[in-house]
C-alpha cells in the first residue's frame, strides 16, 4: 500500500552526530561490466547513460562505442574519483553491481583497502522489474555472496537499477543479510516500515542530485550548472536542518562525473561544504546505524 503521508508536519527532531542538521552521503555507482551487452547474452548493447542520445548501432549488433564509454568508467573515472575522496579523506558509499566487481579485481581491491561501505546494486545492472520472482531471489542472494567475496565484506544495503519489482523488498528482507534498502525516492530522511511483520529500514535515495542529470539535459549540462544545483540544494537543506534533520544523497557514476570537465563541479561542491559544522558527511551505513540508535523501529526501543 502506498503511503502519501510520511512524517507530514511532524518531522523528526533528532540531530545527526555533532549536532549537524544535514547528512551528506556521496554514492559511487559502480556498474561497468554488468550492463546489457551482447557478450552477456542479452542480445543488445546498453543504451542508458551514454554520451549520445540514442544508439546508432543496429539492434542485435555489438555497440563498441557504448562498451568503450562504459570502460572509461572502470579504467579512468573510478580512479579519478577514488583519488579525490582519498585525498579529501571523505566517506564514500559504493553502490556496486556484483558482476562489475568480479570483472575488475583492481577496483574491488581498491575498495577493499578503504573503509567505504558497499551497497548491493544488483548482481547485474539490469531492471529487477523484468525478472521473475525466482530469478530475482537468485540475483539478490548472488549479489550478496559475490560482493562479500570480491571485497572481503558483505554489502549492508540494497538498491535496484532505477526501480524495484513488486517483490524486491520482500525478497531482500527474506534474504536476511541486508540491513536496509534504498529503493525509494519519497523522503529526505530514513523511515521504518513493516514487511510481513518484520521491521525494515528504508534510506531513500535521490535521482534529483544525481550526476545522470548531466546527460539528461534539462538545464544541468556542465560542471558549473551541476555545482550550483548541488550548492543550492544543500543550502536549502542546511537552513531547514536547523530544526529537523535532512539527508542529501549525491549519486555519482565513474563514466559520467569521472570526466575532467565534470568532476570540477563536484570539487566545487566539496569545497562549499568543507569545514562547516552543520553538515555530517557520512557513509550510508553510518546513517543507518545512527537512525537505528535514535529512531528505533517500534518494538525495538527497549
Amino acid at each position: 500500500m502506498r503511503d502519501f503521508v510520511g512524517y507530514a508536519d511532524r518531522p523528526p527532531t533528532i540531530r545527526w552526530p555533532n549536532n549537524a542538521g544535514v547528512a551528506v552521503n556521496f554514492v559511487l555507482n559502480y556498474e561497468e561490466g554488468s550492463e546489457y551487452s551482447i557478450a552477456n547474452g542479452d542480445g543488445r548493447s546498453e543504451t542508458a547513460l551514454l554520451e549520445v542520445n540514442a544508439a546508432r548501432v543496429p539492434a542485435g549488433s555489438r555497440d563498441l562505442a557504448s562498451e568503450s564509454m562504459y570502460e572509461y568508467g572502470s579504467r579512468v573515472g573510478f580512479w579519478r574519483l577514488a583519488r579525490l575522496f582519498r585525498e579529501r579523506d571523505l566517506p564514500l558509499t559504493v553502490f556496486a553491481a556484483a558482476l562489475a566487481l568480479e570483472r575488475n579485481a583492481e577496483v574491488a581491491k581498491a575498495i577493499a583497502q578503504t573503509d567505504w561501505d558497499v551497497v548491493a546494486h544488483g548482481y547485474r545492472w539490469v531492471e529487477h522489474y523484468h525478472l521473475d520472482e525466482a530469478t530475482e531471489r537468485e540475483h539478490i542472494a548472488k549479489a550478496y555472496s559475490s560482493i562479500e567475496q570480491s571485497v572481503g565484506r558483505a554489502p549492508q544495503g540494497w538498491y535496484c537499477r532505477y526501480s524495484p519489482s513488486e517483490h524486491t523488498r520482500r525478497l531482500v528482507v527474506e534474504h536476511g543479510g541486508y540491513g536496509y534498502d534504498s529503493d525509494a525516492y519519497n523522503d529526505e530522511v530514513p523511515y521504518w516500515l513493516s514487511v510481513n511483520g518484520t521491521p525494515h529500514m528504508v534510506i531513500p535515495y535521490s535521482l534529483v542530485t544525481n550526476d545522470a542529470k548531466l546527460l539528461a539535459g534539462g538545464g544541468i549540462e556542465n560542471a558549473a550548472d551541476y555545482a550550483q544545483f548541488l550548492i543550492d540544494s544543500f543550502d536549502v537543506l542546511a537552513d531547514e536542518g536547523r530544526t529537523t534533520p535532512r539527508m542529501m544523497s549525491i549519486g555519482l557514476h565513474p563514466r559520467v562525473i569521472g570526466h575532467p570537465g565534470r568532476i570540477a563541479g563536484l570539487v566545487k561542491f566539496v569545497d562549499h561544504i568543507a569545514g562547516r559544522d552543520d553538515v555530517w558527511v557520512a557513509r550510508r551505513s553510518d546513517i543507518a546505524a545512527h537512525w537505528r540508535a535514535v529512531m528505533p523501529a517500534l518494538g525495538d526501543a527497549a
